[in-house]
């Protein structure tokens, strides 16, 4: 990329419409929700092209950035927490020490529009990533906490030559990514047709046994709270093709002797063991594949899908380098099947029986191991289904935040009918070498979002 920055050029704050029936409402969060305090915000987003037909473009953007004002805040009436801010409760006798979300005391969620002078191309023709797509969202390096100061949720909308990119980034500890893009489609929808389908579950759901708000074993967020800065990464979309992706499936399938392994987990195996080759590491050295997994259709009852908050769980496979890359494909698909099918709601319960007993805040230097994958988002989100009077967008991108060696993101392909695309990150050397490796190239299929 050449030399031009994103300009702001104005920003607000947007309340929810109307807000007299929630205006005293107290959100208080369940474990799944405070385990998130020390990471950051999600951040993603979705690159439009703008219409070709344009007679005035500064009267379309202007439309366009009022439109989108206004189907926001009757959005945060439905999702109400994302206009609060966080607010920490201490009191000496007895000891206490509780966050929870004041949806009273805010100025509800930032709002901004920004300009930058580059064309889709530009920015989506580089092998890796650009670097100037972290400029596209707010609250960059934010971590979770800090929504006790800034706004849980802000949109920033930045104005490209030939398309606008609406960027979001909202507290971790609100929700999860199956809440995010239920409130992103939410919004889409709104500023369509003026109302939605499905509302949002914003009751949080807690254990039997538990009575918010939680009370923490802690005296100050200093004993919590650790900001680490990202190492210097390459990042890179690799997209897969529905049929590459049947191909990775019957293989496993047929390696292991079964037809239970899912698509997802074919996948997967392949991108754990391709990365670890291509970090030549020692063959004694232990390596882990982690999948990000919602527990909503695993609880009993099952939690519905528009439960408002965070309800994931992550699940593990572990092995030796020598072990993953001695074996077939199958091999490690089945183990990431086995871990997956353990997730129940007896492992969800003593999960969080055994937070309750010892709260843990997750922080990113110490909950991934250095030779780890972690596998997040879903292909299943309805990425490509949000649309704001500019057709299906063209690309979803993400910002700074939640990303280390091994963190690789999962994303529905453009072109739908079960095509992935993955965002991986990794050290540059190894992505180098993951470039070269055989097996893993040759499940990469050619895809150009400016063709379509």
């Amino acid at each position: 990329m050449g030399t031009p920055a994103v300009r702001r050029i104005s920003e607000c704050f947007v309340k929810p419409h109307p807000s007299d029936h929630f205006s005293d409402q107290i959100c208080n969060l369940t474990p799944w929700d405070i385990a998130m305090l020390s990471v950051h915000y999600i951040q993603k987003g979705l690159l439009f092209k703008k219409p070709e037909t344009l007679v005035d473009e500064n009267e379309f953007i202007q439309n366009l950035l009022e439109k989108l004002k206004h189907s926001l805040s009757l959005t945060l009436s439905h999702f109400y927490p994302l206009s609060g801010r966080l607010v920490t409760h201490k009191t000496q006798n007895p000891p206490s020490y509780t966050v929870s979300v004041d949806c009273k005391n805010s100025d509800g969620a930032r709002f901004i529009y920004a300009t930058l002078d580059v064309t889709i191309s530009e920015l989506l023709s580089p092998v890796d990533t650009p670097s100037i797509f972290q400029s596209f969202f707010d609250h960059h390096k934010a971590i979770n906490h800090d929504g006790h100061s800034m706004p849980l949720l802000s949109i920033q909308i930045t104005e490209l030559v030939d398309g606008v990119f609406i960027g979001c980034s909202m507290n971790h500890v609100i929700g999860d990514g199956t809440s995010y893009w239920n409130f992103f489609n939410s919004w889409s929808q709104i500023f369509q047709a003026q109302s939605l389908s499905r509302q949002p579950i914003n009751n949080r759901w807690f254990p039997n046994n538990c009575i918010p708000p939680i009370s923490l074993n802690f005296k100050h967020h200093d004993e919590f709270i650790e900001r680490s800065e990202k190492p210097l990464l390459r990042e890179r979309f690799f997209h897969f093709s529905a049929e590459s992706i049947a191909k990775l499936k019957a293989k496993a399938n047929s390696e292991s002797n079964t037809t239970t392994i899912s698509s997802f987990q074919s996948l997967s195996a392949l991108v754990w063991r391709s990365i670890t080759r291509a970090r030549s590491i020692p063959s004694d050295q232990k390596t882990t594949c982690r999948l990000a997994a919602t527990s909503r259709s695993r609880m009993e009852p099952a939690l519905p899908e528009e439960y408002f908050g965070n309800c994931l769980h992550a699940v593990n496979a572990e092995t030796t380098a020598g072990e993953l890359l001695e074996n077939d494909l199958g091999w490690a698909a089945w183990k990431l099947h086995v871990a997956v099918k353990n997730l129940n709601d007896r492992v969800v319960l003593q999960y969080l029986q055994e937070w309750l007993d010892s709260p843990v805040i997750y922080q990113m230097g110490r909950f991934f191991e250095p030779y780890c994958v972690m596998m997040g988002s879903s292909p299943r989100f309805n990425m490509y289904g949000s649309e704001f009077g500019m057709g299906k967008a063209v690309a979803a991108r993400s910002g700074y935040a939640n990303k280390f060696d091994g963190k690789v993101s999962s994303y529905p392909g453009r072109e739908g009918g079960g095509s992935i695309d993955l965002e991986v990150c990794l050290f540059p050397h190894t992505m180098t070498a993951l470039e070269s490796d055989k097996e893993f190239m040759n499940a990469v299929s050619e895809f150009n979002p400016l063709l379509f």
